[in-house]
């Protein structure tokens, strides 16, 4: 496995993130379990820029997993949507701001845009018509 979540959130800079929202604010809060303790990450959104910090205040939306959920979210490995769907992450409060998880945790390395994924699909099925035919 890659970089952990702990290693990927403390190297997060403030810079801008196109990719989220000019209007989008509030804050999250990540709450990994492991072995009957709980780390907390508190991110605040603004300006099109997250700042991250280490606390157990209230968030506008809290995402609570195992470590190691986290953990394979910073290495590329899972989509935090996929996560939430299979029950793997829970969150409460602003869903709005779940958006904002897509700009913190890189996504899988070899994940593609459906419809590229679909083009290609289509290419290889024509190649292998033509290759039978």
């Amino acid at each position: 496995m890659g970089t952990t979540a702990a290693e990927h959130l403390r190297t997060l800079t403030p810079e801008r993130r196109p990719g989220i929202p000019d209007t989008m604010t509030g804050t999250l809060r990540l709450d990994a379990y492991q072995d009957g303790w709980t780390e907390h990450w508190y991110l605040t959104v603004a300006d099109q820029r997250i700042e991250v910090s280490r606390s157990a205040d209230d968030a506008d939306l809290v995402v609570r997993a195992h470590r190691s959920v986290f953990d394979r979210l910073a290495a590329g490995e899972l989509r935090a949507s996929a996560a939430m769907l299979r029950n793997d992450l829970t969150v409460q409060g602003d869903m709005r701001l779940f958006v904002v998880l897509r700009r913190v945790f890189p996504g899988p390395g070899d994940a593609r845009h459906p419809r590229e994924a679909a083009r290609q699909l289509a290419a290889e099925s024509a190649a292998g018509r033509e290759a039978r035919g």
